[in-house]
């Protein structure tokens, strides 16, 4: 069972790693991104706003923080 456990964290470590809310942007990026495209529309740039604005948002905190 050790290495259920040990899969189930290595998963973990690598979808989320540092910052969890990348991950969910990442998620909730492509979920608006197949639902567009699933209503017919130009779906393509959605994914690279929502990565510019993830990482915009990643940086931003990181430098707030940083400065404290």
């Amino acid at each position: 069972m050790k290495w259920i456990r040990d899969f189930a964290r290595f998963w973990y470590d690598f979808v989320v790693g540092d910052d969890w809310t990348i991950a969910v942007a990442v998620v909730a990026a492509i979920a608006l991104t197949a639902a567009l495209a699933h209503r017919g529309w130009n779906a393509w740039p959605v994914l690279p706003i929502c990565v510019v604005g993830a990482l915009g948002a990643s940086l931003w905190r990181a430098r707030r923080v940083h400065r404290r």
